[in-house]
């Protein structure tokens, strides 16, 4: 059975920085198309924060370009999430996600999530 593990999350006020970090159950090829951070806020549907293909080129939700960085180790099968500049609004329960290709009607192919780790509550307060 496929087990994700997050850690690193917490309160932070504005500005603050945190380091989240996923790691997968062993036997578990994790990252092997591609994986990601996700997070959803109290009312709100879970989007895409950032992903990760297989080569390590990531991918980032507009609101955190700049802000964030996705990184991957093969070898310690971890993933990780550097957040700086953190606002309040990126409050929110992050999830890490190892995934498959979702081809979108637009031509767009997006990381979708399959298996999920059970999530890390991030609380930015201004």
């Amino acid at each position: 059975q496929v087990q994700l593990v997050e850690s690193g999350g917490g309160s932070v006020q504005a500005g603050g920085s945190l380091r989240l970090s996923c790691a997968a159950s062993s036997g578990y090829t994790f990252m092997y198309i591609c994986a990601g951070w996700f997070r959803q806020a109290p009312g709100k549907e879970r989007e895409a924060v950032a992903t990760i293909d297989a080569t390590g080129i990531p991918t980032y939700a507009d609101s955190v370009k700049g802000r964030f960085a996705i990184s991957k180790d093969n070898v310690e099968k971890t993933l990780t999430l550097q957040m700086n500049s953190l606002k309040p609004e990126d409050t929110a329960m992050y999830y890490c996600a190892d995934g498959g290709w979702e081809h979108l009607p637009s031509g767009v192919k997006r990381c979708r999530g399959y298996y999920w780790g059970q999530g890390t509550q991030v609380t930015v307060s201004s």
